[in-house]
């Protein structure tokens, strides 16, 4: 491995995949933008690893992959609580770690939340493929022959900056607590007006919760049921990031970063992009509760979360 600047995977854990922050501007000929489903915790492992926000790393999914570094570099790990290992020595997620030529770095199954992410300084440079390298499993595109990783694999890494003196990690204040019962804020509609009173109230006061069936593509969730008002059907219409269909079993989806481009089910609300990463680190069998608020509202939040993320990252 001597001179090299891959990086190997030992074993690949449950399902990683190579992210940027996505391809846009592709949803209007059916190809959706792909990335991290929790893009926040993307752009703060970047952050700590001295990367762009939109360079490439790793989206692993309940169980982390095992991967060996060929050269010095430094990596950070965030997201789901996933146990990193160095060496087989416990290391801390959420900071800034160097590494050695021949190193190992672990991630084990996840004790809270779903997805973590892994950045390495330099990035990952595989091809891009129509601007990005957010790998997309079913249209077989992007990352690394558009597939998740496999044991033996070899990931080409970006030239390395240089590496820091001093470490910075995440403030312990501005890491996620993926446990519990989080409330997602909703925007209202588009097509809210076709269902109850009754059925918007259900929505608004139930607890739902995660089905094993979610992906990345959509969030299934399972609790009181929504009552439509003349059906379940529309004239297909654009998907938006966040959006919650509501089919013929009056039970909520809420549609992710693979989601199809345009679909012809209800929509009662949809929920505010500073929250999706939120949905997404939910585990089957974990509730939530939807929160409507208004537009202005959400403008102000997402104002107020850009401010929360700038600041995460400090110097120790």
């Amino acid at each position: 491995m001597s001179g090299s600047t891959d990086w190997e995977v030992l074993d690949t854990g449950t399902l990683t995949t190579v992210q940027d922050l996505g391809r846009a501007g592709w949803l209007a000929v059916g190809i959706p933008p792909a990335g991290p489903v929790d893009r926040g915790a993307l752009i703060v492992a970047n952050r700590l690893a001295g990367n762009p926000d939109g360079a490439a790393g790793l989206e692993c999914t309940l169980i982390g992959p095992r991967l060996e570094f060929a050269d010095e570099r430094v990596v950070a790990v965030t997201g789901a609580a996933m146990p990193a290992t160095l060496n087989g020595a416990e290391v801390e997620r959420w900071r800034t770690l160097r590494v050695r030529a021949g190193d190992v770095l672990r991630l084990g199954p996840a004790r809270a939340g779903t997805r973590a992410y892994v950045a390495v300084s330099g990035g990952i440079a595989t091809p891009p493929a129509l601007g990005s390298r957010a790998t997309y499993l079913r249209g077989r595109l992007g990352g690394l022959e558009g597939r998740a990783l496999r044991k033996g694999d070899r990931l080409p890494l970006g030239a390395a900056p240089a590496i820091p003196d001093g470490p910075p990690a995440v403030r312990r204040e501005r890491i996620p607590d993926y446990s519990g019962e989080p409330e997602m804020r909703v925007i209202l509609g588009p097509q809210d007006d076709r269902f109850t009173a009754a059925g918007v109230a259900a929505f608004l006061e139930g607890a739902y919760e995660m089905l094993p069936q979610s992906d990345r593509m959509g969030a299934r969730f399972r609790g009181p049921r929504i009552e439509h008002t003349r059906g379940h059907d529309i004239i297909s219409d654009g998907i938006p990031l966040g959006g919650v269909q509501v089919v013929g079993d009056g039970q909520p989806i809420v549609l992710l970063v693979d989601r199809q481009s345009t679909g012809g089910y209800t929509k009662i609300a949809t929920v505010c992009s500073f929250d999706v990463g939120r949905v997404a680190q939910m585990k089957p069998g974990q509730r939530l509760r939807f929160r409507r608020i208004t537009v202005a509202d959400a403008h102000a939040e997402l104002l107020a979360h850009r401010r929360r993320l700038d600041e995460a990252v400090a110097a120790v």
